[in-house]
């Protein structure tokens, strides 16, 4: 339809597999650009990515035409393929299944 408008912003969390502390300093810049190159890539603007040792916060704006769970699915999968391909760890490196995902009020 040409005449619609979205404008939802979703804060997505997920975290890794058993919660292994696997994102340290050395990978956590390396992996928040790599997941806010990516989610641009499937035209998601990122406002701000952050997070734990265990776990990944992201506040972004979703694409329309694609569905939270699939843009998930694709960024965990591309991300942990990525940080594993780069050996940036010693420990194989693996998200959870699953993730939390809310919508975000922007005036908030």
């Amino acid at each position: 339809m040409s005449n619609s408008f979205t404008k939802l912003w979703i804060h997505a969390i997920w975290a890794t597999k058993n919660r292994q502390e696997l994102i340290d300093y050395s990978i956590e810049e390396k992996l928040y650009d790599y997941i806010r190159e990516e989610l641009i890539e499937q035209g998601c603007p990122v406002r701000i990515i952050n997070g734990m040792p265990d776990h990944v916060h992201v506040l972004f704006l979703q694409n329309p035409q694609k569905t939270i769970s699939d843009l998930l699915k694709q960024i965990k999968g591309s991300s942990s393929h990525f940080i594993n391909s780069g050996d940036f760890i010693l420990e194989k490196f693996a998200w959870q299944t699953g993730f939390a995902a809310y919508s975000v009020s922007e005036s908030q």
